[in-house]
C-alpha cells in the first residue's frame, strides 16, 4: 500500500474520534500545528534593517523593509560577521540574496495574483488542521520558510475571513536567504508573554562563516496553563547528509541546551519542540543529541518524547525525495507534558496529508502538493506535509 495512502486511512481512522472521548469524560483540548509552507515571500524586494543599539529579542532588533527603503535607510552595509558582539551600537543594511527571484521581474515571475493564491491556500491548511478531531482551528501553528512580518500579517488577515482570530511571534533571523520560522497563535486560547531567538553558530568552513534560521522559543499561557513552544529549521542536507550534519548536530545542542535549562528551571515545564529538523526521527542529531524516545513509558528528566518515531515506522512521512519518503516535519514533547493529567497533556500526533495536498499524477504523484517546481509556480500548497498534536485536559 502507497506510504501516504496509508498515512490517508491513518488519518481518517482518527477523524472517527471526537471532541469527547469518553462519553462520562468531557476535555478541553488544544491542536499546535508545525507547517514547513515552502518559501513564503510577497512580492516585493527585500532587504534587512538591523540596529544594533537594541536588544536582538525585541522584533525591532532587525526588520524586513522594500529594498529601496534599506537603501535610503542611512544605514551602512555590513561586510563583517553577523553576530549580536560585532553589531553591538551599529545600525547596518542586509540584503537577501533570493529576493530578487520572487518578483514580477525575477526568475519565478512571481506576482500579487499567485501570493494571494498562496496565502489562500496556506490559511486553508491551518484551519482544517486537526478539526476533524477538535471542531475548531488550531490553538498553535509553528511555521517556516516565511520571508517577513508583511506575510505573517496578510496570512492572519486571511485566517479571519476564515472565521478565525490570530496573531504571531516573529523575530528576524540572520539566514541568508532571508527567510525565518514563526509562531502564528489564536488569540482566544493562548497569550504570548516572552519571546527569545536563540543564535545557531555553524561550524565554520575554511574562513566562511554560515547562517540559518534561530530557533525561536515562545512562552505563553493556553487556556492559562504555561506553555513553552520552540519552533525549529534546522540547516539543509546540501552537499549530502553526512557532511551537512554537523550542522544539524549544532542546531540539535542548542535546542537540546535550551529545553534542559527550562526544566531545569521548573521540572514541571510543559514544552513542545517542534520544526522542520531536515533529518528523521533515526538520525543522530533527534535520537542522540536530543535523546528522544519513541515510547511515552521510556520517558524520563533529560529524554523526549518523539510521537514521530512510530508513525515513520510505519510508512509515514512529511516529504519526498527521488522517490524517498522522509519524516523532517516533527514534534517533541516534554515528560510533564505527558506525566501531567490536570492540565493539558499528549493525546495524539499525526500528518495531515487530504487529497488535496497531495499530488495526484505525474512522476510525483503521492507526493506532497508543491507550490514550484523549480523556478515554475505550479500553483500547488507545499513540498511538505504538516503535523499536529491534540493536547487534551479534563474539564472538571
Amino acid at each position: 500500500m502507497h506510504v501516504f495512502l496509508k498515512n490517508s486511512l491513518v488519518f481518517i481512522f482518527f477523524c472517527t474520534l471526537s471532541i469527547q472521548l469518553n462519553a462520562q469524560v468531557k476535555f478541553k483540548t488544544a491542536t499546535v500545528m508545525f507547517y514547513n509552507v515552502e518559501n513564503l515571500y510577497d512580492t516585493i524586494k527585500s532587504a534587512d534593517l538591523i540596529n544594533g543599539s537594541l536588544d536582538p529579542n525585541d522584533p525591532k532588533y532587525q526588520i524586513s523593509v522594500p529594498e529601496d527603503s534599506a537603501l535610503t535607510s542611512g544605514y551602512t552595509f555590513h561586510s563583517d560577521e553577523l553576530s549580536f558582539a560585532k553589531l553591538k551600537g551599529k545600525k547596518v543594511v542586509r540584503k537577501h540574496i533570493l529576493t530578487d527571484e520572487f518578483h514580477y521581474k525575477g526568475t519565478k515571475l512571481w506576482d500579487s495574483k499567485k501570493y494571494k493564491e498562496k496565502i489562500d491556500h496556506i490559511s486553508r491548511v491551518i484551519t482544517e488542521t486537526g478539526k476533524a478531531e477538535t471542531q475548531s482551528m488550531p490553538a498553535i501553528v509553528g511555521l517556516c520558510e516565511i520571508e517577513n512580518e508583511q506575510v505573517l500579517k496578510d496570512l492572519c488577515e486571511a485566517l479571519k475571513k476564515k472565521g478565525g482570530n490570530y496573531g504571531f511571534v516573529h523575530l528576524n533571523s540572520f539566514d541568508p536567504r532571508g527567510i525565518d520560522v514563526a509562531l502564528v497563535y489564536n488569540k482566544t486560547k493562548f497569550v504570548p508573554i516572552n519571546q527569545q531567538r536563540l543564535l545557531i553558530n555553524l561550524p565554520k568552513e575554511g574562513d566562511y562563516k554560515k547562517y540559518t534560521r534561530d530557533i525561536l522559543c515562545v512562552e505563553g499561557l493556553l487556556d492559562n496553563e504555561k506553555m513553552y513552544f520552540l519552533v525549529n529549521h534546522w540547516p539543509s542536507r546540501r552537499g549530502g547528509e553526512q557532511k551537512s550534519l554537523p550542522n544539524r548536530i549544532a542546531a540539535a545542542k542548542v535546542l537540546k541546551q535550551a529545553m534542559d535549562s527550562l526544566i531545569t528551571l521548573n521540572p514541571k515545564a510543559k514544552i513542545l519542540a517542534m520544526g522542520d529538523f531536515n533529518d528523521d526521527c533515526n538520525s543522530p542529531s533527534i535520537k542522540k543529541v536530543l535523546n528522544t524516545v519513541s515510547k511515552k513509558e521510556n520517558v524520563k528528566i533529560g529524554s523526549y518524547y518523539n510521537p514521530a518515531e512510530i508513525l515513520f515506522k510505519k510508512g509515514l512521512g512529511t516529504l519526498a525525495y527521488q522517490d524517498s519518503f522522509n519524516f523532517f516535519d516533527q514534534q517533541i514533547i516534554s515528560p510533564e507534558l505527558i506525566a501531567d493529567k490536570e492540565g493539558y497533556h499528549f493525546y495524539k500526533m499525526n500528518v495531515f496529508s487530504p487529497a488535496y495536498l497531495v499530488t495526484q499524477e505525474g512522476s510525483r504523484k503521492g507526493y506532497p502538493f508543491r507550490s514550484f517546481s523549480n523556478d515554475n509556480y505550479i500553483g500547488g500548497y507545499s513540498d511538505h506535509f504538516p503535523v499536529y498534536t491534540v493536547l487534551i485536559k479534563e474539564v472538571k
